[in-house]
């Protein structure tokens, strides 16, 4: 505040402290709030991970594992792309939002959701909503959920594509963490059991290795081998989706995740480390005039309502419901885990998103906008991006722009969309002032590059996977007869419900790798929209399971941010659908390029008429789909709230669909480092850090679950008397 108020330049140092401060008080203090006066979660009781196991979907998972897992499968495109695009409006705006909104929002979402699915046996978001609100918002919010998860998943391909197409150094290095994944899954399955820290050590160290020797590959005979074009590349991750679907969590989904993890975060932390290092400058502006205007060359809309819905995943994220109510549930050991993994993993992303917007910030905003505006704003060549972006008052040379292409042996940067090389470009000149100088730059602008594939990749495959239990459990509730897709031993389900999803969004990202203008391409422009509609509705349906539970009094916790978001996201699927503006509504968009196939005029974005009508079509398609999403969660509103008001009115009359209550006999700490307790209890367990049953297991009554600390003995007794118990 004030370097702001006496108008001096401000570091990007503070905006890691801001954030990391702020983190560390939210979770502190605010996620144990929720966690022991909200939730009450109950350390004693049993989790379906427990309760069901069957090797395949339901598996008790040491929590440091399973956090890594949440964690990749939780960050996609969202805390990497969105924030270097709402850097357009200023670092500030976006900034804010990323932190507080993750500490009131975003992580109580995943936190919540988490929790209620763990009391359902790891139910989808859309089974809850059926059971819990009725079958008229249940079976909209059902619809909604799916057709937002097929969009979202084929939107998070086709960045994986755009990112290792004719790229073998990302495509080898990528790859390679399938078979180090399917080696570490064995190892603590088989080989050894329960040694964590063991197979981290290996994993990693393989790990970085085959980043490193990506680049050996790349420069060698075998480059044409991991030289894949857009098409092959669609077919590989649809196999890839399928097999992650199918295959036992433990084998390739949950290491491969766990794995990643050790990647993105050590990327994070040493960009962290780097701009507390070397302390850049923000150069963008605090808030520019796009803010207010709307008309910023990135993306159009002033900053109510589009920097919330640009921004996605950093601060909150439908998607992340949708992992939280899927795999997660199903593997988490103790209910009170859901503060480290939900909480947690979400202040994680987070830190991402914020590291994201302060690497596009610290560049030069002449050379942002350069890379960020499409050629129909800003021109085809330097001469033409320099003098458009000078007269906005970014002044920026095409020497300037010359320089920052061959800095990373690039022939252009111009135009450069979708915020993936502006971050990547950001990376690389952080991290060249302290490792390697200008020599480094266009190895660390590629390994940005290949990180970023890397990063959104694990949210395919855990995202496919939820999207099998979604298809699972709506197929299951159409007709008892179909009941038996809800099993997860029948193989053939598991294969024709995996089969389906992959099959969807795999068409979709097939046709627009193949067409600029079709597929995925067509759905793009409603991707933050649908998205934040499922935040929206994910926090509605955990303020109706609140009230319901006995708790109207702590309905606030998801009640606020619910309202916030609904007001955002509704607001921007109104302007999206009906605003004047073409390069804001897609009615007048559509109004706009069929008046010009009328008049026989050729509008910038088609090279013929034939692109012009499919720019109509597409604005057609875009702004049905917009109003029918919103319509669907609006639906699930009014049914959610006409629930919520019988709860409170007659309480008695309520019911509530959790799992029945049994006593656990897993030992497990609830946090990442156990206190003092639980480890003396993992001690009287004969148990490692990890937890797991106790020896004796087979030979025990239930009766002697207490001798163990896991029944009413000491695990019970230090969860109830922190606020923890039943």
């Amino acid at each position: 505040m004030l370097a702001l108020a006496r108008g001096e330049d401000v570091s990007a140092a503070w905006m890691v402290a801001a954030a990391l401060g702020s983190y560390a008080i939210g979770y502190r203090f605010y996620s144990r709030f929720i966690l022991r006066r909200v939730l009450r979660a109950d350390h004693s009781r049993a989790t379906p991970a427990e309760r069901l196991e069957d090797g395949l979907d339901y598996q008790p998972t040491d929590r440091r594992v399973l956090l890594g897992h949440h964690f990749a499968g939780i960050s996609g495109a969202g805390p990497l792309v969105g924030p270097v695009l709402a850097a357009q409006m200023g670092y500030l705006p976006g900034t804010i939002w990323i932190i507080v909104g993750v500490i009131f929002a975003g992580a109580v979402q995943d936190m919540v959701v988490l929790f209620f699915s763990t009391r359902r046996d790891g139910k989808s978001l859309g089974q809850i909503a059926r059971e819990e609100i009725g079958p008229v918002g249940g079976v909209a919010g059902v619809v909604a959920i799916f057709s937002i998860m097929i969009i979202l998943l084929a939107v998070l391909a086709l960045v994986v594509v755009q990112a290792l197409a004719e790229s073998p150094w990302g495509t080898f290095s990528v790859g390679m963490t399938i078979p180090l994944a399917l080696f570490m899954g064995v190892y603590l399955r088989y080989l050894r059991p329960g040694r964590v820290s063991e197979v981290t050590i290996v994993g990693v160290s393989l790990l970085l290795f085959v980043i490193v020797a990506g680049r050996w590959v790349a420069n060698s005979g075998m480059a044409d081998t991991f030289t894949l074009s857009p098409r092959t590349l669609v077919v590989w991750l649809v196999i890839y989706g399928f097999a992650a679907s199918v295959l036992p969590v433990w084998l390739l989904l949950v290491p491969r995740d766990y794995l990643s993890t050790f990647m993105k975060i050590g990327t994070i932390g040493l960009l962290a480390l780097a701009l507390v290092f070397t302390l850049p400058t923000l150069q963008m502006e605090a808030v520019t005039d796009f803010a207010s205007n709307g008309e910023g060359p990135v993306f159009a809309g002033s900053l109510f309502p589009f920097v919330f819905i640009t921004i996605a995943c950093g601060a909150l994220s439908g998607f992340h419901a949708l992992i939280s109510s899927g795999t997660t549930p199903k593997m988490i050991q103790k209910e009170t885990q859901v503060r480290s993994i939900g909480y947690g993993a979400m202040l994680m992303e987070s830190s991402v998103a914020v590291m994201a917007i302060t690497a596009a910030c610290v560049l030069d905003p002449g050379v942002y906008f350069a890379m960020n505006a499409p050629p129909a704003v800003i021109g085809d060549t330097v001469q033409a991006a320099s003098e458009t972006i000078t007269s906005w008052g970014f002044v920026v040379t095409p020497e300037q722009l010359n320089a920052a292409a061959e800095s990373v042996e690039e022939g252009s940067l111009l135009s450069r969309t979708g915020g993936a090389p502006t971050l990547a470009l950001g990376l690389a000149s952080i991290f060249s002032d302290i490792l390697g100088g200008e020599a480094m730059m266009s190895f660390w602008y590629h390994f940005a590059i290949m990180f970023e594939a890397l990063f959104i990749l694990t949210a395919i495959d855990a995202g496919t996977r939820v999207g099998r239990f979604i298809l699972q459990d709506a197929l299951a509730s159409t007709h008892p007869r179909m009941s038996r897709f809800r099993s997860t031993g029948w193989l053939p389900g598991i294969l024709l419900t995996s089969a389906a999803v992959v099959g969807l969004w795999g068409w979709l990202l097939w046709v627009g790798v193949n067409d600029p203008l079709g597929g995925i391409n067509t759905l793009y422009p409603i991707f933050g929209i649908s998205n934040q509609l499922l935040g929206a509705l994910a926090l509605g349906l955990c303020t109706v399971l609140l009230i319901k539970s006995g708790r109207l009094k702590y309905a606030w916790v998801t009640a606020v941010p619910m309202a916030w978001v609904a007001v955002v996201t509704l607001t921007a699927s109104w302007q999206k659908v009906f605003s004047g503006d073409p390069a804001v509504g897609f009615l007048a968009r559509r109004d706009q390029y069929q008046e010009g196939i009328d008049s026989g005029q050729l509008l910038p974005g088609a090279s013929d008429m034939g692109e012009m009508r499919t720019i109509v079509n597409n604005a057609t398609l875009d702004a049905f789909l917009a109003g029918t999403l919103a319509l669907l969660v609006v639906v699930v509103f009014i049914d959610a709230f006409r629930v919520a008001l019988k709860a409170i009115s007659s309480p008695e009359t309520v019911r509530l669909h959790e799992a029945p209550y049994v006593r656990s006999r897993l030992v497990a700490p609830a946090e990442l480092i156990a206190t003092r307790e639980e480890k003396a209890e993992l001690v009287r367990a004969g148990l490692g850090p990890g937890g797991g049953f106790p020896e004796e297991r087979a030979e025990e009554a239930p009766g002697d679950a207490d001798a163990h600390g896991n029944g009413n003995g000491a695990g019970a007794r230090d969860a109830d008397a922190e606020g923890d118990g039943r």
